[in-house]
């Protein structure tokens, strides 16, 4: 069994890749089976898309990937915690369970800010496995905008 440190690494990767491009490095991964099924890191700028978080991008394509919108028997690591938008993608997509990097003081919507994911008026729960890598991802939050503060 691959281990969550292992998965988060990916989507740090993909994170990376989206400073790369001068979007905010989010990035994440859908995994079912011991597999990437999707990939995304944000491209809010580079489409010109408000929806175009990491997370939406990585879902919609393990959702084509798969063949199903809904995604019972994935996980998602996401190298901060989700949105309200995302969260909510999520809680529609059923994925099992959601794995992510740092906490969001400002937009959290998993425990920090709002708690949309497993909001008992919901009709789907997930397991939720927070601050694994935290300090990287974090770390590569805190560094974009300083730069982007220097600029």
């Amino acid at each position: 069994m691959i281990s969550d440190e292992l998965w988060m690494e990916e989507a740090l990767r993909e994170a990376q890749r989206a400073a790369a491009s001068g979007e905010v490095p989010v990035g994440a991964v859908v995994v079912c089976g011991e597999r990437i099924v999707g990939r995304g890191g944000n491209r809010n700028l580079a489409d010109n898309d408000p929806t175009a978080h990491a997370e939406i991008v990585a879902v919609r394509q393990a959702a084509r990937e798969v063949g199903n919108h809904r995604l019972p028997d994935c996980e998602m690591f996401s190298t901060i915690e989700p949105c309200a938008m995302c969260a909510g993608a999520l809680v529609y997509a059923r994925l099992r369970r959601l794995v992510y990097g740092a906490d969001d003081p400002k937009a959290g919507a998993v425990r920090s800010v709002l708690q949309l994911l497993n909001h008992p008026r919901l009709n789907h729960q997930m397991e939720v496995t927070s601050g694994v890598l935290a300090a990287r991802c974090a770390e590569l939050l805190q560094a974009f905008f300083a730069e982007k503060r220097k600029a």
